[in-house]
């Protein structure tokens, strides 16, 4: 995306609202729940921003929502964009780089999962310690602008070690079963396959999605702090594990256990405050 494409849609955010987010929020399918606890500033629909892509998926409302969460100002993306529905990985990542314009300097990103790590149970919370990007293309491809970051970013601490420590604390003190893991970004939208599950197992992964890497990279590239969370929805290994997986089901067990991820993300953003 242009530099001047970002200018053009913060331009229009700021007619709407003059709100600096310190924060920015992405919630993944089935996790828009955590909306409704935002003491609401402004809300305003993707369709109206310049620039901006539609979500195409079930479970995702498509606005950008301002206020305040635990007396922290954030902005949050009530569902996000993908790959699979046909949008480059450019545009998927360009409202993380309109929300840094506008003054965020932290993302939290969360995102239903399926895992491949045997330890793990439906319902789990796993905070991303690192990544494994397996898809086709990368948001940094094409020519750099250096007003936006460098031309090669380095991903050592792409995840903040000190924040992820917090968040698992916090998800102790609260008795949920919370891990650290590494997920694995494949392109979609089909689900793995049983040979693909084992696969990712033995390549490192805890973790298999359709999301977050893209916006990762997009934000760790402008500098911005990074802490990620998955919500796992369904199981791939070991084989027998493995159940029939429709996107109604991963979209429902999101909205079960992402309540609890909204507490460990509210308690983490008091403990910023």
């Amino acid at each position: 995306m242009r530099y001047e494409q970002i200018e053009q849609a913060v331009s229009f955010i700021r007619r709407k609202t003059s709100f600096e987010p310190e924060v920015a929020i992405i919630l993944g399918s089935g996790l828009g729940g955590l909306t409704d606890e935002i003491e609401e500033e402004s809300t305003i629909p993707y369709h109206d921003i310049p620039h901006f892509p539609e979500s195409t998926v079930a479970g995702h409302k498509g606005q950008l929502v301002f206020g305040r969460l635990n007396g922290v100002s954030v902005v949050t993306m009530a569902g996000r964009f993908h790959y699979y529905e046909g949008y480059s990985l450019r545009q998927v990542t360009f409202p993380v780089r309109v929300m840094k314009a506008l003054g965020a300097k932290l993302l939290i990103a969360s995102n239903a999962a399926g895992s491949v790590n045997p330890d793990h149970e439906v319902g789990d919370l796993v905070f991303i310690k690192d990544h494994i990007n397996l898809m086709p293309d990368n948001p940094l491809r094409g020519p750099n602008d250096e007003r936006l970051g460098p031309r090669f970013p380095d991903m050592l601490n792409t995840y903040s070690k000190e924040l992820m420590a917090k968040a698992l604390a916090i998800a102790e003190e609260k008795g949920f079963r919370a891990h650290q893991g590494v997920y694995a970004a494949l392109q979609g939208p089909n689900f793995e396959t049983p040979a693909e599950y084992i696969w990712l197992h033995r390549i490192g992964a805890d973790l298999a999605g359709m999301s977050t890497v893209p916006e990762v990279l997009v934000a760790r590239h402008m500098g911005m702090d990074v802490i990620a969370a998955s919500v796992v929805t369904d199981v791939g290994y070991p084989p027998e594990r493995i159940k029939h997986t429709s996107h109604e089901e991963v979209v429902h067990m999101a909205e079960q256990a992402g309540k609890k991820l909204g507490v460990v993300i509210r308690e983490l953003l008091a403990a910023l405050a």
